[in-house]
């Protein structure tokens, strides 16, 4: 895996995010109040339509779609810790009194209802996505892990499946166990194959997903899953019997980019995968566009060499000499991503400036947006999301690529590259709001990316965040 890390991170991310507030009370104890009222009512009624993103939306104000646009990042990921900053938080002896509660709930399962397990899940999955509670759960962890997968199995109801699988997700980043992926991986396999409902598929591909990366799936394992997944995407969802559910495809083009990214040789799973993926540009729903877009992108670095020295910006000497930055950038070539590369540039550039009419107006500023980025790689590999240049009075000057990540203004993170979003889009799906919580403490979720930087960020650094 491309993890950066190693003691001087840690000890910088200590520094930088010492006494910062991430996720109040408020928000925090908002699922569990809305799960009793909602198990209370008795009311609640559940839908598998397509356009639904994730059945326990309603119960989490911090869960994510499936997918977000590089525009959207702007409302979401670049004011990371910032959320009601001005609320007091709970005491760590508040939470882990209620983790474990939830937990002894979840063990036990004999005396329980389908509403009570809702709001125990909700209530559980809350908490570790806001905490890492390694210590806490890491004795029951069995036993947790168990009563999740029973929860999936029986599908009693959609929503206490999906809260499940969230939780699952949850738990799997908190443990770093290399085995849990053996032990999950054939209910979650059934789940988005069998279940007739759309929102667990997608939620159970996502699972899976996570299971793979952070749950110790072999190199062969993670390649069947690949296969798999992309059969889904080429069939429209209908291999899954999810025919043109843009939520499953959605699920299954992520999910399937995050497994690329660990894995070692990608040149012959990317003939295949680029022709579905370029097949799915012409979808009509915007977030298939974009994840096959971002996805594309990403295979276009893959193709190139990561070495990190070799892969940054242009220089000014480059920049002055046109044919040595051309022949820089060939020798970076490891193969070819696609073999009719002019014709894609062509679609990218379409939708870059005027994406389908079938798609809504404000879905289009989103596809326009990311399309600009996801061009601009496969013109030039070497170029990542937030590719900037300068242009004054000596001419054009590169400023290179990044996509700057600010957290609580201590700090930032700097998203280079197609496989740091990548990552960073699925820890904040998982994660939400308590997406710092865990970059402090969760050596996993650490690993996973760039190593914050501390201080401002530089005048050049492209800035996506509102003022």
């Amino acid at each position: 895996m491309q993890r950066m890390g190693g003691l001087g991170g840690r000890d910088l991310r200590r520094q930088a995010l010492e006494s910062s507030k991430t996720v109040s009370r408020k928000k925090r104890n908002k699922e569990e109040m809305q799960s009793r009222d909602s198990s209370a009512a008795n009311s609640r009624t559940h839908s598998t339509n397509v356009s639904r993103q994730g059945s326990d939306a309603d119960d989490d104000d911090t869960s994510e779609g499936t997918n977000m646009s590089i525009a959207s990042l702007e409302d979401d990921l670049f004011s990371v810790g910032s959320e009601d900053a001005d609320e007091d938080e709970d005491s760590p002896e508040e939470w882990k009194v209620r983790l474990r509660d939830r937990m002894e709930e979840m063990k036990d399962r004999k005396r329980s209802s389908v509403q009570g397990r809702e709001t125990t899940l909700a209530s559980y999955g809350a908490i570790l996505r806001s905490h890492f509670a390694l210590d806490q759960i890491k004795s029951s962890s069995s036993e947790l892990v168990n009563s999740m997968v029973k929860s999936i199995k029986m599908e009693a109801s959609e929503r206490e499946t999906c809260l499940a699988l969230r939780a699952l997700e949850a738990t799997i980043l908190t443990l770093n166990s290399d085995s849990i992926y053996e032990s999950v991986y054939s209910v979650l396999n059934v789940a988005y194959k069998d279940s007739e409902s759309l929102a667990v598929k997608a939620a159970a591909i996502n699972a899976l997903g996570t299971a793979a990366v952070y749950g110790g799936a072999s190199e062969d394992a993670t390649s069947s899953i690949m296969d798999d997944l992309m059969e889904v995407i080429e069939s429209d969802g209908s291999s899954v019997e999810a025919e043109d559910s843009a939520e499953v495809v959605v699920a299954a083009i992520t999910a399937w980019a995050n497994l690329a990214i660990d894995f070692e040789d990608m040149e012959d799973k990317t003939e295949e995968a680029m022709e579905v993926l370029v097949e799915q540009l012409e979808s009509t729903y915007a977030a298939v566009q974009i994840a096959a877009g971002q996805t594309i992108a990403l295979l276009f670095e893959k193709s190139y060499s990561d070495d990190e020295d070799d892969y940054e910006s242009p220089s000014d000497s480059d920049d002055d000499d046109p044919e040595r930055h051309q022949n820089r950038i060939a020798s970076l070539k490891l193969y070819d991503a696609y073999r009719d590369r002019n014709q894609l540039i062509h679609i990218l550039s379409t939708l870059a400036k005027d994406s389908s009419k079938s798609v809504s107006k404000k879905d289009r500023v989103s596809v326009r947006s990311s399309f600009n980025d996801i061009l601009l790689t496969v013109e030039e590999p070497t170029r990542g999301p937030g590719y900037r240049t300068h242009f004054g009075r000596g001419g054009t000057k590169a400023l290179g690529s990044g996509i700057i990540v600010r957290i609580h203004q201590k700090g930032y993170l700097k998203i280079n590259k197609w496989w740091k979003l990548e990552r960073l889009q699925a820890l904040k799906r998982i994660l939400g709001g308590g997406f710092l919580n865990h970059y402090e403490a969760n050596e996993m979720v650490f690993d996973s990316l760039p190593i914050m930087v501390a201080g401002s960020v530089e005048k050049s650094a492209p800035r996506y965040r509102k003022q």
